[in-house]
């Protein structure tokens, strides 16, 4: 009996044991699936589509990975919102990749604006957006950050831009905009845009104010020779604030107009060519000076001789400064000069009015 009794101990023991192993710890609840609020919504408007970009959320608020495909509802109002209301969208937020790293780093909608405010009081206001994640229990952990857009009207862009390239630049016009609205604390401008081809770069090229003039024009002289370019106009709204700012919203884009920027075109003609012998007592020379062309691509100038028959160019090398003598004179004889200006590119101007000088006898 005595050897029976002691083996319960040790059986008790191994069923406290065994009991336990299946049991590591203080049971959990369910978890509620509430995604954790997003935090930093952006938004920008383009005409009449705002586009809004997030982060998407990987957690709950318990701080435990999403599981669980839920819903985002697209939120917006002209005052800061403290809850959603009627959503203007509802768009599918899936389940999450098994790996948190394989979900997508933004998510982005576009929202379509209802037609512009015609009030002034609306036109110089915001628009609020949020978003909220919501689960399968239509349960929520509230809005995410407010983003704001400018509520001002826009306009479309113009009819029949064209783009000339001339000697001086790159000419563009379009047709006017008849009778944009007059509201307070609003203007419009016409915003020219040049992008190079094959990049992703846009300069801004210049502003011309929106008035109910016959032909809008801009002359650009910012771009360099030898590239191609694409220009485009759209419209700009200016809003001026209370506090001296100003907010300014996009209208459409119109048609790019390509255009190569080929230089074909030769610099200035020179002008205040004069001749000058020089010789008695030393070595027989004319001097030659001419008034200087400041053109930013100008490489220098070539110097053309006559005698009887045609001009000859009697320089070796470009001449960088409006400058020449001619020390291959001779005794005797009369010449007849004039120069020519060129550019980097090898574009010669038309050769100027001639200068005469004789070289007296000896």
């Amino acid at each position: 009996m005595k050897p029976r009794a002691a083996k319960l101990p040790l059986i008790a023991m191994a069923t406290l044991v065994a009991i336990g192993c299946g049991s590591p710890g203080v049971p959990l609840p369910p978890s509620l699936e509430v995604t954790r609020p997003v935090s930093d919504l952006r938004a920008t408007r383009k005409g009449n589509r705002v586009t809004l970009t997030w982060s998407p959320p990987t957690q709950t608020t318990e701080q435990r990975n999403l599981k669980r495909a839920q819903t985002v509802e697209i939120c917006r109002g002209f005052a800061a919102m403290k809850q959603c209301g009627v959503p203007v969208a509802k768009i599918p937020f899936p389940k999450p990749a098994v790996k948190q790293t394989q979900r997508a780093q933004q998510e982005t909608y576009t929202d379509e604006l209802p037609a512009n405010p015609s009030e002034a009081s609306e036109a110089i206001a915001n628009i609020y957006y949020g978003v909220s994640i919501v689960n399968s229990y239509r349960r929520s952990a509230g809005l995410s950050n407010q983003a704001q857009v400018p509520a001002a009207p826009t306009l479309g862009p113009p009819e029949n831009l064209q783009a000339q390239l001339t000697r001086d630049g790159v000419k563009l016009s379009w047709n006017t905009i008849p009778n944009p609205p007059n509201i307070p604390n609003l203007r419009f401008a016409y915003r020219i845009y040049r992008r190079e081809v094959g990049t992703q770069s846009n300069a801004v090229a210049g502003e011309v104010p929106v008035e109910n003039e016959s032909a809008p024009s801009f002359l650009d002289q910012g771009f360099e020779w030898e590239k191609t370019y694409d220009y485009r106009v759209t419209v700009v709204t200016k809003i001026e604030q209370a506090n001296g700012g100003e907010q300014q919203v996009e209208g459409d884009d119109t048609p790019a107009f390509p255009i190569v920027a080929h230089d074909v075109f030769p610099p200035a003609t020179p002008t205040g060519l004069q001749a000058v012998f020089s010789g008695p007592g030393q070595k027989l020379f004319i001097d030659l000076v001419w008034a200087p062309d400041n053109e930013a691509d100008l490489a220098g100038y070539n110097v053309y001789r006559r005698e009887a028959g045609a001009p000859v160019k009697i320089n070796k090398d470009v001449v960088s400064s409006p400058s020449y003598r001619d020390a291959e004179v001779s005794a005797g004889h009369t010449y007849t000069y004039s120069v020519s200006s060129i550019d980097v590119r090898g574009n010669e101007s038309s050769r100027s009015d001639e200068a005469s000088e004789s070289v007296p006898a000896q």
